[in-house]
């Protein structure tokens, strides 16, 4: 169950577009149009579930509580990403599950309060979320956010009708009595009030407990006691809702006539008036009833605060089935939970005074914030606005039956209050109070209508068709825990009131402007917002004229009165897209000339600078336009030898950059940025205003998804770059703007990284961004003035960095080479002018310049060209693969870039090669045929490896000649990086990790070892297999041996995917695996006395890599194996795997060793370990001669080879299908169909056998087996089978 969050926004513009009316008051003379009535009484069911449903929202949006009889859901708020690509809160289900613990209890009432922080660094902001649940057993119970009991409280054996909180207000006049929190729970004929500072105290009590139980399992901390009051409400035959009004004070008047009321003429009366806690209840007869509470007349009760925290806990969920103690065991709860906890005696309280209407039954109640209105529904369909300070009702609404009520407070901005020029009201001084606005909200589901009214006897003020299913929550409370202190910092971001919306999934809160208070009719405010909302409507009409509208624009805007309104008229005007530009730049003109000629002190300069600013990029968006569209002569497209000499490259040079580019194109085929406009530079007005933004005469960028940002510089520049526009003219006109040179550079780059595939098509953009880069370079500001040839220029970084950050590493290559022959050329024309003034007449020409920039173009240049041959080989594909693709080889390989090889390590490289690798699944030796071409002198062993792959996997030949291409050009670009035997270490690494993800895939741990086996120092071979067995093998080999060994044979698929995560065959393949690591690990440890370890070198151009640690420098600092155990292990992956194969029972492995030999299992290899001496004692002798017998038997011996056997006609009669062999089949007895079908061909390592070889062994077979074994008669039917192949 998801919820994603929207807003209903009473903007300033007016009201959205779902807000129908007909106009500004409209809504006095009708109401709106209802929705239609749904299709079916099913679609109503459906939608209907939310009315059912108990439902509380905190007010911090973060966490909404959902419940329905005894379930629950808890739904916490995360941000996501909506299928637009924006960001929204969405809620997801944070814990769900049952409430209930007494028999047949349900829930009643739900209240999400957070709970304030007590760390200093976090004052006043919400710490957790209390979610308290009422229950119609009496039971209060008080959760955490992920549905842990903290405790539960029996204050009154009746349901619990409502739960209801106040949290701390800071009052807005000294005369305002301040207000404590508290917690009211009301009952039938009770009403309970928690104080809140003893709620806050002992709930943060509860909550360490948990954590405290959680982490040591001893700690039993008792937390306070709860301080409540109990009221029996008398005198009222139901109640069904109440209002808790707070601690008032009757001033002397009202004092003398209660007094009277109450004891008559003669009554006493104190000096000081007492201070009464009032509560409102609805219900029926009264209908409203007043009940006031005498401050100490009552005192506070002690409750002992029932835990459900255990001093260890089980589980950090609360259920039903664990009791409500928590701690104790299930028999040990029952008679605890039939015997209910005290409960204590009320107070009687007697009702005031009432409204008593015997006919109408009250439904709910809602106390505005300000504690002095409050709004009561009833069951004829009536909304009674009470006035609780007296008592009375003062207006009514009808047509409203089974309405939902609730209030929005909203502060005036000072900064947009009225000030008229003669207001000699106390209003009128912009540094009085702000005032305060009350609206009532009341959502009718009958007729689908969401209003806004101004009280007490103000309009409505807004209206919204809604659905007829949605629920309106209004908390009425914020944060407890905060005080005058706390409150007055940090101000937490709540909400007022929601509408949750179950047919569409959204939750929507309603804002209200405070100018929506002020009279309707003389309001100047108000005049200005209808003449926008009529612009809106206008700028949203269909059929127009654009003339007319400009007109009638403009009018509007010259009649509004206030500048920021016009600043919002204006606005919605420019982000129009109906509106033409012709008319935008006319609008604006005219504001503007209006602003202009009025006096000085009248004009808000805020608007006039606005308005300048934009008609500024107005105008600049017109010039842009037209330069895009003039087209001109085009020159002669740049020879070869025309862009090698501009690059300054040689022939040799040039023609190697155009074959690594040719090799690129080929192998990318990863789709880049495109534009579903056909005209490349086409940009709406909006999006051009909307991306800039001037500041102080100068044009800036906003911060941007890459896609706006490339749209931008698209428009600009793209067809300079093609050649069709004048570079020149538009440069000037960009800088005369206000452009600054640094930022037209970071768009140019940006549009030329990111459209690679076009700009590889048109061979003349490198000489158009070569003339765009001179431009720009030329620019005032662009190169520091002060730069000389010794120092960095900043300009020229700005460049480099994006070519290092870019993953189109053939367009960063590109613009690479354009930056080194500008700034070479500039370099030049500054050597020269320097060596003019120095020498005149001598001759430069043999003199060069050297520069440190220089000296970083050609450090990028070769890290680019690397990165350009590393992305070719990695895009490279074997044409046809060799067997099954498991989904981690399919998974995409991502784009590289120089950033990313410098920031991963030494490594780095050899990783990334691995990965493809990986992902191309090809033989080992494919690596090193590569290697051996690259080494003319070993031409013939190249041949013999080729031989060798192409016999292992004939289909693998296919396209192996590229790959085999373009790894000989890494391998000479990478000489150290891609040394063989760092290569094979990662490419082992790899396929372990990979099988470690999957480990039914044995054939990555056989293809892991197959490359640890090719690498030829015994150094780097030792140090990585013994990585191997400590990360990856040890764990699972002990687990496959523990369960071999409990079981006494080889275990089923079922035990083996239980214990050990892969099933039978993936085992069987996994230890024969661990027996051929141990050998290679013992081969290491002898051949690494008789070589040197190797020395681990870095090409030039990637020396100042960072980053982790490789895995062949790991390997190199492992310690030397202890060569006795590793064999004393091998011994025991050789029986393991001998038992798994031939699928031997009744033979314990770790019985088959003596005490030393079991405990030396498993240990560290670079351990000395006791290991079992020459002396064996008789009877472990005993049981491996039991098992080599086993062995050695030849009927389990012929029962294997008859698997074997069947195997193989399996994959002659059901995977090679001819027309013969589905004859052959057909004629065949269903028994042996049967069991052929069921074999695995799979399993087999040739499959190019003879038939009449199979022959041979079945009929060896047939004559280790007798005649009353079981599989016999199926061995005759083989041999039957196989001659009639043979036939």
């Amino acid at each position: 169950m998801l919820y994603s969050c929207d807003k209903y926004f009473l903007s300033k513009a007016g009201k959205p577009t779902n807000w129908e009316d007909g106009g500004w008051g409209a809504w006095d003379e009708a109401e709106l149009p209802e929705p239609e009535e749904e299709e079916s009484a099913s679609k109503n069911q459906k939608n209907y579930w939310l009315q059912d449903c108990v439902l509380s929202l905190s007010p911090t949006n973060d966490l909404m509580v959902i419940a329905n009889e005894q379930k629950a859901v808890f739904l916490v708020s995360k941000w996501k990403h909506s299928d637009q690509g924006k960001e929204e809160m969405q809620y997801a289900v944070g814990w769900s599950g049952s409430l209930n613990v007494e028999e047949g209890e349900c829930v009643s009432s739900v209240l999400c309060i957070p709970l304030a922080s007590q760390k200093r660094s976090s004052t006043g902001r919400p710490d957790w979320t209390c979610i308290v649940v009422g229950f119609t057993s009496g039971y209060v119970r008080f959760y955490t956010e992920s549905g842990v009991l903290l405790l539960a409280q029996l204050l009154n054996e009746d349901p619990v009708l409502q739960l209801k909180c106040r949290t701390y207000e800071i009052p807005r006049h000294p005369g305002v009595t301040e207000q404590n929190e508290e917690l009211s729970i009301l009952y039938p004929a009770a009403i309970v009030t928690i104080d809140g500072f003893s709620l806050f105290q002992s709930l943060r009590a509860c909550r360490n407990q948990v954590a405290r139980a959680a982490a040591s399992g001893n700690e039993n901390v008792q937390p306070p006691p709860l301080a409540y009051k109990k009221w029996g409400l008398q005198d009222v035959d139901t109640i069904v809702d109440h209002a808790s009004i707070g601690i008032m004070t009757l001033c002397p008047f009202d004092q003398m006539k209660t007094a009277s009321n109450i004891g008559g003429y003669n009554a006493a009366i104190k000096n000081s008036p007492p201070a009464m806690s009032q509560y409102v209840t609805v219900g029926s007869n009264p209908f409203t009833g007043f009940f006031f509470a005498l401050e100490g007349s009552s005192q506070p009760l002690l409750s002992h605060v029932a835990l459900a925290v255990a001093s260890k806990l089980t589980s950090a969920l609360f259920h039903a089935a664990s009791g409500w103690l928590g701690w104790k065991s299930k028999h040990e709860e029952e008679p605890a939970q039939k015997q209910k906890p005290k409960v204590e005696p009320a107070t009687p309280l007697a009702v005031r005074f009432g409204l008593p209407d015997s006919r109408r039954h009250g439904e709910r109640i809602c106390l505005s914030p300000c504690n002095t209105l409050a709004a009561v529904t009833d069951d004829f369909g009536r909304v009674i606005l009470l006035d609780v300070t007296r008592g009375l009702a003062v207006r009514m609404w009808k047509g409203y039956r089974d309405a939902e009520v609730g209030w929005i407070q909203t502060v005036e901005d000072l900064h947009e209050r009225e000030t008229e020029k003669v207001d000699y009201s106390p209003f009128g001084n912009a540094q009085c109070p702000s005032r305060v606005a009350q609206f009532l909200v009341i959502y009718a589901p009958r007729r689908g209508i969401l209003e806004v009214w101004s009280t007490q006897q103000g309009p409505r003020v807004g209206a919204f068709n809604v659905g007829k299913h949605c629920r309106l929550l209004y908390p009425g409370y914020k944060i407890m825990g905060l005080n005058n202190v706390t409150s007055q910092g940090w101000q937490p971001q709540t909400y007022q009131i929601c509408l949750v919306d179950p047919v569409a999934g959204s939750v929507k809160t309603v804002h209200v402007p405070f100018h929506f208070a002020l009279s309707d009719k003389k309001s100047e405010r108000a005049k200005d917002m209808h003449l926008v909302k009529k612009l809106n409507v206008l700028l949203k009409a269909k059929a127009s004229d654009p003339d007319s509208i400009e007109a009638e624009a403009k009018e509007l805007i010259l009649d509004i009165k206030y500048p920021a309104t016009k600043k919002q008229a204006l606005e919605s005007i420019l982000t129009s897209e109906r509106v033409p530009l012709s008319s935008l730049t006319n609008i604006t003109q005219t504001l503007m000339d209006n602003l202009e000629k009025q006096e000085l002190e009248c004009v808000d300069e805020g608007l006039l600078q606005f308005c300048a600013n934009k008609l500024k990029l107005l105008h600049l968006y017109e010039l842009v336009s037209k330069l895009n569209s003039q087209s001109i002569q085009e020159d002669t497209k740049p020879s070869e030898n025309d862009l090698a000499k501009l690059l300054r490259l040689e022939e040799k040079d040039f023609q190697r950059l155009q074959t690594l580019l040719e090799n690129y194109k080929k192998e990318n085929t990863q789709t880049s940025v495109q534009f579903a406009d056909e005209n490349d530079d086409v940009l709406s007005v909006k999006m051009f205003l909307e991306y800039l933004e001037y500041e102080k005469d100068v044009i800036n960028v906003k911060n941007m998804e890459d896609s706006k940002y490339v749209a931008l510089g698209n428009f600009f520049f793209w067809k300079c770059l093609c050649g069709e526009s004048s570079a020149e003219e538009m440069c000037h006109a960009l800088e005369s703007a206000g452009f600054s040179p640094q930022v037209l550079l970071s768009l140019l780059l940006n549009l030329w990284l990111s459209r690679e595939k076009d700009i590889l098509e048109k061979q003349d953009s490198t000489s158009c961004l070569y003339t765009m880069l001179s431009l720009l370079s030329k620019m005032k500001v662009a190169i520091d003035e002060s730069w000389d040839t010794q120092s960095v220029s900043p300009w020229w970084q700005q460049m480099r960095t994006a070519c290092i950050q870019s993953e189109n590493n053939a367009a960063a290559l590109l613009s690479a080479h354009v930056g080194n022959s500008v700034t070479a050329q500039i370099i030049d024309s500054v050597t020269e002018k320097k060596f003019s003034q120095i020498i005149v007449g001598s001759d430069t020409e043999s003199w060069e310049a050297l520069s440190l920039d220089a000296e970083y173009w050609q450090l990028l240049l070769k890290q680019l060209e690397d990165c350009l041959i590393l992305q070719t080989l990695l895009h490279s594909q074997v044409s046809k693969r060799p067997k099954k693709v498991s989904s981690l080889q399919t998974e995409p390989l991502g784009r590289i870039s120089v950033k990313k090889l410098l920031e991963g390590g030494k490594g780095g490289i050899a990783d990334t090669v691995a990965k493809w690798v990986f992902k191309q699944g090809f033989n080992p030796l494919v690596l090193n045929l590569a290697q051996h071409r690259n080494n003319t002198e070993s031409t013939e062993e190249a041949a013999e490896l080729h031989t060798n792959i192409f016999l292992e996997e004939p289909e693998a030949d296919e396209g192996l000649e590229t790959i085999l291409e373009l790894l000989q050009l890494a391998y000479q670009q990478f000489p150290c990086s891609l040394e063989l035997d760092v290569l094979h270490a990662h490419c082992c690494w790899e396929y372990v990790v990979q099988w470690n993800k999957d480990p039914e895939e044995a054939c990555f741990l056989i293809r892991s070892i197959d490359h640890l086996r090719c690498i030829i120092n015994a150094h780097v071979q030792h140090g990585i297999a013994l990585m191997m067995w400590n990360t990856f093998i040890v764990k699972r080999l002990s687990s496959a041996t523990y369960l071999m060994d409990k079981v006494g044979k080889a275990p089923k698929d079922r035990l083996c995917r239980r214990d050990v995560g892969m099933g039978d065959t993936a085992m069987t393949a996994f230890l024969g695996c661990c027996s051929d690591l141990l050998q290679t690990l013992l081969e290491a440890d002898v051949s690494s006395d008789e070589m040197q370890a190797p020395v681990l070198d870095t090409e030039d151009a990637w020396m100042s890599v960072e980053g982790p640690v490789s895995i062949v420098e790991l390997a190199l600092e492992q310690k030397r194996i202890h060569y006795p155990l590793v064999e004393h292990q091998f011994v025991l992956c050789t029986i393991l795997y001998a038992i798994m194969r031939f699928s031997l029972k009744s033979v314990k492995p770790l019985s088959l060793f003596d005490s030393k030999g079991k405990n030396a299992f498993f240990k560290d290899l670079t351990s000395i370990q006791l290991l079992p001496s020459g002396d064996m004692d008789q009877s472990v002798l005993s049981i491996r001669q039991q098992a080599f017998l086993q062995v050695t038997d030849k009927e389990v011996l012929a029962s294997q080879l008859l698997i074997l056997a069947g195997q193989r006609l399996a994959f002659s009669l059901l995977h090679v299908q001819t027309k013969e062999s589905v004859e052959l089949l057909a004629r065949l007895p269903p028994t042996l169909c049967t069991w052929l079908k069921a074999m695995d061909p799979q399993e087999l390592q040739n499959v190019e056998v003879p038939i009449a070889t199979t022959a041979k062994l079945i009929n060896r077979v047939i004559e280790n087996l007798p005649e009353n074994h079981g599989q016999y008669s199926l061995a005759l039917n083989l041999i039957e089978a196989v001659e009639a192949i043979s036939s």
